[in-house]
């Protein structure tokens, strides 16, 4: 069953559960991957694969973190909360990320392959790495590791 199927079910689910936040979450979903579909030229009734999906997921994602890192330097935990609530719903989408430790030794192959001695050439390093971590680990996540390598 392909991701975009499965949302469908999943806002059928919600809906007969009368979850609100989940319900609000699919429905964001849904509605970006259909701007998506109309962005390349598709019909809104077509089926973006997997890929796609994700790649919506994790957009929609990050903006909910920026969102709530802004509404709580403001002060505002009314707005952060449900921000919080569709987060937890776009990362059930989502595949887990590597962690830092995970990441380490991968950096230090990496850098040692590439030959990389000093900390000019650390967006060369970084670069290469989401390359062959694509999808797999955060770009900050990356940057950090990298970072505390030189």
């Amino acid at each position: 069953m392909s991701l975009h199927t499965s949302l469908r079910d999943s806002l059928k689910e919600a809906m007969k559960a009368k979850d609100a936040a989940k319900l609000r979450t699919v429905r964001s979903i849904m509605t970006a991957v259909t701007n998506e579909l109309v962005a390349t030229g598709q019909t809104p009734q077509s089926e973006l694969d997997d890929a796609g999906v994700l790649t919506v997921i994790k957009r929609l994602a990050k903006q909910r973190k920026e969102s709530i890192i802004q509404y709580d330097a403001a002060g505002r935990a009314d707005l952060s909360e449900p921000e919080k609530e569709e987060l937890v719903v776009l990362e059930a989408y989502l595949p887990t990320l590597m962690s830092q430790d995970a990441i380490r030794p991968l950096a230090e192959a990496k850098k040692a392959e590439l030959g990389i001695e000093d900390k000019s050439k650390m967006g060369m390093l970084v670069g290469s790495l989401m390359r062959d971590l694509a999808g797999q680990a955060d770009g900050g996540d990356v940057k950090a590791v990298v970072e505390s390598l030189f």
